[in-house]
């Protein structure tokens, strides 16, 4: 077997910004399980400790997020010592406290758009209102600094998400924002410098995962813009993206995992989802304790694992995860092989195999052409339910496949690996189960779960009009599209805003339910999937002005 790591053109060490400041002290640090985390910033239940527990624990804010991104006013070992010695006192008030020690984040003005605009200028206006920086931080913020601007999802995301901002940038690409898009893959490629990784979001507690790795597509975007010189220049973070996913692979046993890695009993590689933390999510720490509390004390852990884990997927929460289809006490996340994290991964050494042809280095070109073409075979057999006729995620200790059909069952085709056979019954399957009124169904169920049924989500319209399109299916793509885009524009005739996810199926369609917190508005990834949407469907007038502008998808 070719050595990789002896073919990889060495990097010279660079002291970087964060790397200086935890030499010099100035940052603290944690280990965590996954050696790709650590050396990080503490995320703020361990630099709270048991403050943090009481604080999450009292319920002081309607959304535990809050204090995860309230920021210290003074060295946290001093507050605490100060709550340790006053918490005892009769008319001690610990949200007094609180917010006496820290500053705790703020919603700001709310944003009022022109009356009468059209929902592309609604989408065009909303760019700025969403674009943030960060290039200083805190000695003890929970938010990472990050060198240039960034779009935010909006509601209670303060902060850039990793998969989110590929949708959003398909947006910005549209409306014309090329710096705002160079800038965010800039970002992300300055934190797999640093970080080796590039976090859920730039929160010190998203340090122990990533999420769906859309890298790969980010670079993909930006190389229509700059040519194929944006796949040489961002070479080196492209590698560091799959050294991460990767991390492991040689030394995982057949029918083991480690960190992502999963090695299947006949050798196969494949991912999957993984945080290397096991307590419960800094954001979410009330959440996981409550759901915590219906296993016994010995599973606790295991549990916080694939909750955690469940986040890294982007899919918070699905009965896609659950063994048991109302009980999220039964995620099992880290035990199953999923089909999209799979197909992006399949693009990622697609990617790596093309960027490495094009410096002129044919051995490593050929090597990742080689992965992808094993990772391809191996999606279209493992990932494959023969019986069902569609894409599903693979229970590797079970060793058999998980029969719920769910709206990943597309990125095969996002990702063109599924053959033409396969293509076709997949999409029978998702014309005669998943396509509904509204749009895209993410999941048959009904469990309460925002990442269920009733819900679609912008990304998985996006993905299914592409994947289908792909594989010559125009009608059914359109009915998605067209009907995801009504489903949008309806909403916003009423409510003059866009939201994170819709009600595709039942009597009332508009804006999504379900999940640990209260439908957002804003929102990135639904502005830039409508956007394209708008931009393929309603081609003569660049826009619709109502309802009544969309054709009608049957």
């Amino acid at each position: 077997m070719t050595d990789i790591a002896a073919m990889l053109p060495r990097k010279p060490f660079r002291l970087t910004p964060i790397i200086l400041s935890i030499a010099l002290g100035l940052l603290p640090i944690t280990v965590y399980a996954d050696s790709s985390a650590s050396r990080s910033p503490q995320p703020p239940d361990i630099l709270l400790g048991s403050l943090f527990d009481t604080v999450q624990k009292a319920a002081l804010f309607t959304d535990q997020k809050t204090f995860a991104d309230a920021v210290p006013t003074s060295d946290p070992a001093s507050i605490i010592a100060s709550w340790q010695s006053q918490k005892t006192q009769p008319d001690f008030d610990l949200k007094q406290f609180v917010q006496h020690h820290f500053i705790l984040p703020s919603q700001g003005q709310a944003y009022v758009p022109p009356s009468n605009q059209s929902l592309r200028a609604h989408i065009d206006g909303l760019w700025p209102v969403l674009t943030r920086t960060a290039k200083m931080s805190g000695k003890y913020d929970s938010l990472l600094p990050l060198p240039y601007s960034y779009v935010v999802p909006g509601g209670r995301f303060r902060e850039v998400y990793y998969w989110d901002s590929y949708f959003t940038m398909l947006g910005l690409a549209e409306s014309g924002h090329w710096d705002s898009i160079k800038n965010m893959v800039d970002n992300f490629a300055w934190e797999l410098d640093h970080y080796g990784l590039i976090p859920n979001g730039n929160r010190s507690y998203y340090l122990s995962r990533s999420q769906p790795p859309f890298f790969s597509m980010m670079v993909d975007l930006l190389a229509t813009h700059e040519g194929d010189k944006a796949y040489r220049h961002y070479l080196p973070q492209l590698q560091l993206e799959y050294d991460y996913w990767m991390q492991g692979r040689d030394r995982v046993k057949r029918g083991h995992a480690v960190n992502r890695v999963v090695k299947l009993d006949d050798g196969t590689l494949l991912n999957r989802y993984w945080d290397a933390r096991d307590v419960p999510r800094t954001e979410s720490w009330l959440d996981d304790i409550k759901t915590a509390r219906h296993v016994p004390q010995d599973d606790r852990a295991k549990l916080y694992r694939n909750l955690r884990a469940g986040a890294a997927s982007g899919w918070d929460f699905s009965s896609r995860w659950f063994a048991k289809t109302n009980q999220l006490t039964s995620i099992r996340t880290t035990q199953l092989v999923p089909v999209d994290l799979n197909s992006l991964i399949y693009h990622l050494e697609r990617v790596l195999a093309k960027a490495y042809k094009l410096n002129d280095q044919s051995d490593l070109a050929k090597l990742y052409t080689q992965r992808a073409n094993v990772r391809r075979a191996a999606i279209n057999h493992y990932l494959w339910n023969d019986q069902q006729g569609w894409y599903a995620d693979y229970n590797w200790k079970e060793k058999k496949i998980h029969p719920q059909l769910t709206a990943a069952t597309l990125f095969p085709l996002y990702m063109q690996i599924a053959e033409k056979n396969q293509a076709k019954q997949t999409a029978k399957a998702v014309d005669q189960q998943l396509i509904k009124p509204g749009g895209l169904l993410t999941t048959t169920l009904n469990t309460g779960q925002q990442w269920d049924a009733p819900n679609g989500w912008a990304p998985l319209q996006w993905i299914a009009v592409k994947g289908l399109d792909y594989y010559h299916q125009p009608q059914l793509s359109k009915k998605v599209g067209l009907r995801f885009l009504r489903n949008v524009q309806v909403t916003y005739d009423k409510e003059h805003k866009l939201v994170e996810k819709y009600v595709v199926e039942g009597k009332k369609l508009g804006g999504g339910g379900g999940g640990e917190y209260p439908l957002q508005d804003g929102f990135g990834w639904t502005n830039g999937v409508t956007l394209m949407l708008l931009d393929k469907y309603c081609p003569a007038q660049k826009t619709c002005n109502s309802a009544h502008d969309i054709p009608n998808a049957q």
